[in-house]
């Protein structure tokens, strides 16, 4: 021991001569494998003092069984330790080198193992394993935790892998006016001197990341029903926004239907949900504590059916991660869409139930099918497995391959076995694996077992095979009738995923005249698929390979296809799942450069004074808005943006449409318009009373003048200044912060990005709010030159940020851009770092693939 109470930082300990492995940065597989195979019945007393601004000192006893020879390696890298203790004996010189703590053989005895070390973490807005949050309004300080994927090793030293579960009691020492939580029950509170110190029940054995605990001046709500208590906690300032009473009864809805699917009782001893503020994502399922973004949760204005829908999804995915994910873990990160896909299918299932208005399944196609999509077509794709060499590399798993790709391929699973042998497989799975872990191989096994059928094939070709299929109909018509349907096969990427087919089974749909359709069953098993119950069949108007969306590939139509829906086929579909499905395949020419931007921008313009449901209304704008202001050239746009803001104007003060459709309208006239008549109207809204048939409320204005600054209207600083002025809630303080990365200047611009960095201060959810406007498509002379020092920063983003950032920074940079000088950049920082990690130079190509389009769609126009 120092003097000054700090242990040496010592190097990093070659491998021993029992085979531990050695202690570098991060947890490697090598050295979980050690662990989980010599290590066992962990259980962890930590306790923490919160009560400094931004410190935390804190204890850690560690009791573990070991049952091989060798030290034993526990992971930390928080501010310092203080002190090390093995079986009740003070190490006098412990083998710490920043990342692990080694403790040595000789200090330690076969069977159970008693290691407590005294240790300070740190506290602060960003970049901590404790986040601190201060209320702008009121000045109330809020604390919560977020160790996912791999940062329990920041807070205290551990056994930071999730196949190492632990038993865990919290004692925590907090200012005495403040509420604290925890993923067990309080037990006790004892206050002195202003202090209070809580102690919560032992846990359930939980994966390290799943550690929660909460402090600050909560305020609480709770409700029962049918004997089980939840309690909604939320910040005091922001109490009275908070649709409790929905919130909470949507959470006791969403617990039941998962008891009754999955066949057993909520696994663990309370459920609390508490709505987080400045929370860097959507929700987070620690056991006993479900975290939410509170800025999701709360509604500042009326909610249209896609953000009511959107709050359920997430409240329905959380809620599964109790069984999913809680209950049953991955044994490692490469499995991480074990957890994250099943808890979004299940969720869907879960909402097509409670909520059949809800088209859930339309839902469903529109949040996951065009996100994975467009990744999973890139040379920068993975598979659903990930392999994973160290945890420090599990940031790079999340993003759409995990989230939305995951759960279309369960749905493709779940119909290629029906329902009954899919949720007998999943209850056997649950129990066979409860408070454990396991692989997506014991899953499938289950589920196989369950059907009385192998689903080793479908494992290789969905789990571990990278890439997607393309499926294109060739429709042979001889006198009026079908003389053949073939469904053809490629690979989106030859080189990344090879060019063998992908078995599946799909449904094909065959379209005629006056809305009627015949849907027939076809399993894909090569190449070239003929369909033969389509021969002899009256020729269709259109045929789309995908109904119903039971399968996971791009769908390309026929040219004959796409002249049909183009001449008003369109128009007949009245299934919304459908019709939003045959908007995506139109798109989805676009992108292949199959069909000129032009043609589609004027095929949306004519059908949406007709279109009349909410949640496509937006999915169409927003890719008119993508078409106008990227795939266009200039002079091309500025012709039909006009004719977009006369349309989206006029559907908005249109009294006989629904709020929803008047609202997706409202949101896509503020978002495009930019002719001398859109900016007078979005000035003159400013001063409204009303828009859309509803009172004019403070998110609609940051949006105009949002708009208005990325614009550089004249009128833009002194309808902000008046904004700030008007709305000073938490959320008026992050929305000012947004707008002023949307000023088009360089000055603002560097500034902007040197915070990103330098500003310790700043909140994570206010940077990745921020980036969008930052790189606003109309700034990118602006915003090029800071494209190629955004790409050096990507290993600080992946060792100093959260989960989510690496990827919405990428898209944010690359996506704000459109020339071929912009891929000309990404394209030589590529070649000219050759050694970049594998994970990050995937991400780099899954955003450059919309630049690369971009280009390309661009020139072709421009051809024409």
């Amino acid at each position: 021991m120092l003097a000054s109470g700090v242990v040496a930082t010592l190097p990093a300990q070659p491998q021993t001569a029992s085979g531990v492995p050695r202690d570098g940065r991060g947890v490697s597989l090598e050295l979980a494998r050690h662990r989980s195979a010599t290590i066992s019945d962990v259980r962890y007393a930590l306790t923490l003092d919160v009560t400094a601004p931004d410190s935390a000192p804190g204890s850690v006893e560690v009791r573990f069984t070991r049952t091989a020879s060798g030290d034993v390696v526990l992971d930390y890298r928080g501010r310092r330790i203080v002190s090390v203790a093995v079986n009740g004996t003070p190490v006098s010189q412990p083998q710490f080198n920043g990342h692990h703590l080694r403790i040595s053989a000789s200090e330690l005895v076969g069977g159970v193992n008693r290691v407590t070390v005294r240790f300070v973490s740190e506290i602060a807005p960003s970049g901590a394993s404790i986040i601190r949050t201060r209320d702008a309004v009121d000045g109330s300080t809020y604390l919560y935790t977020l160790l996912v994927p791999a940062d329990a090793n920041q807070l205290f030293p551990s056994f930071d892998q999730p196949d190492l579960k632990a038993r865990v009691t919290l004692s925590l020492m907090a200012p005495a006016e403040w509420t604290v939580l925890g993923n067990g029950s309080l037990v006790r509170a004892d206050t002195t001197a202003g202090v209070v110190r809580s102690t919560f029940a032992e846990t359930q054995p939980l994966s390290t990341y799943l550690i929660a605990f909460a402090a600050g001046p909560w305020e609480r709500r709770a409700s029962t029903v049918n004997g089980r208590t939840i309690g909604l906690y939320s910040r005091r300032s922001r109490a009275r926004e908070v649709d409790a009473d929905t919130l909470l009864s949507l959470s006791h809805r969403a617990l039941e239907w998962m008891e009754a699917y999955f066949g057993r009782a909520y696994p663990f001893e309370k459920f609390d949900m508490m709505l987080a503020p400045a929370f860097p994502f959507g929700g987070m399922e620690h056991p006993g504590l479900v975290m939410y973004n509170e800025d999701r949760f709360i509604f500042r204005d009326r909610p249209t059916l896609t953000r009511r829908v959107g709050r359920f999804s997430t409240i329905l995915h959380e809620t599964a991660h109790q069984w999913f994910g809680d209950l049953v873990t991955m044994k490692w990160f490469d499995d991480l869409w074990l957890k994250e896909g099943f808890a979004t299918y299940i969720g869907a299932k879960a909402l097509a139930e409670l909520e059949p208005t809800s088209d859930a399944w339309k839902s469903f196609y529109q949040s996951n099918k065009p996100a994975a999509y467009g990744v999973d077509q890139t040379a920068g794709t993975t598979p659903l497995w990930q392999q994973l060499g160290n945890l420090d590399q599990a940031k790079s798993a999340y993003g759409a391959i995990v989230y939305n790709k995951a759960p279309s391929v369960l749905k493709q699973l779940n119909h290629l076995v029906g329902e009954p042998a899919f949720k007998g497989g999943v209850r056997a799975f649950l129990a066979t694996h409860a408070y454990g872990n396991a692989t997506w191989s014991d899953l499938l096994n289950a589920i196989g077992q369950a059907a009385g059928r192998p689903l080793q094939e479908f494992g290789e070709q969905f789990m571990l095979r990278p890439g997607m299929p393309v499926l294109e109909p060739i429709l042979t018509v001889r006198d009026g009738r079908i003389a053949q349907l073939a469904l053809r096969q490629r690979a989106a990427q030859p080189a990344v995923s090879g060019t063998a087919a992908w078995p599946m089974r799909t449904r094909v749909l065959l379209a005629y005249s006056g809305g009627r359709t015949e849907r027939l069953d076809v399993d894909l098993s090569g190449v070239n698929t003929d369909v033969r119950e389509a021969r002899g069949k009256p020729a269709p108007l259109f045929v789309y390979p995908n109904a119903d969306d039971f399968g996971y590939f791009l769908s390309l139509l026929d040219s004959t296809s796409v002249l049909a829906l183009e001449n008003g086929a369109l128009q007949s579909v009245t299934d919304p799942l459908l019709r939003s499905m045959l908007w995506g395949a139109l798109w989805d020419q676009v992108r292949e450069a199959r069909m000129p931007p032009e043609r589609f921008a004027r095929l949306v313009l004519r059908e949406l004074p007709r279109e009349s449901d909410e949640q496509i209304l937006p999915l169409l704008t927003g890719r008119l808005d993508r078409t106008m202001r990227a795939y266009l050239t200039t002079a091309f746009s500025s012709g039909l943006r006009a004719e977009a803001e006369a349309v989206f104007w006029g559907g908005q003060g249109d009294a006989s449409r629904s709020f929803g459709v008047r609202r997706a309208f409202l949101d896509a006239f503020i978002g495009i318009a930019g002719t001398e008549a859109g900016r007078n109207r979005l000035v003159e809204l400013l001063r409204a009373d009303s828009v859309a048939g509803e009172p004019m409320r403070d998110p609609t204005r940051w949006a105009i003048v949002d708009r208005l600054t990325i614009i550089g209207d004249v009128r833009a600083e002194a309808a902000l200044s008046a904004q700030v002025g008007r709305d000073t809630t938490a959320d008026g303080r992050r929305r000012a912060f947004t707008a002023g990365a949307a000023r088009a200047t360089p000055a603002a611009k560097a500034e902007y990005f040197a915070r990103y960095f330098g500003d310790r201060a700043l909140n994570e959810d206010w940077a990745t709010g921020s980036l969008g406007a930052f790189n606003a498509v109309e700034h990118q002379e602006m915003t090029r030159p800071f494209l190629r020092a955004a790409l050096d920063s990507l290993p600080y983003i992946q060792q100093n940020r959260r989960i989510f950032f690496l990827g919405s920074w990428l898209g944010a940079f690359l996506g704000g851009q459109t020339s071929a000088s912009a891929l000309s950049i990404v394209t030589t920082w590529l070649a000219a770092h050759p050694d970049l990690p594998a994970d990050l130079r995937q991400k780099v190509l899954q955003s450059a693939d919309e630049l690369e389009r971009t280009v390309r769609i661009r020139a072709t126009a421009a051809r024409r």
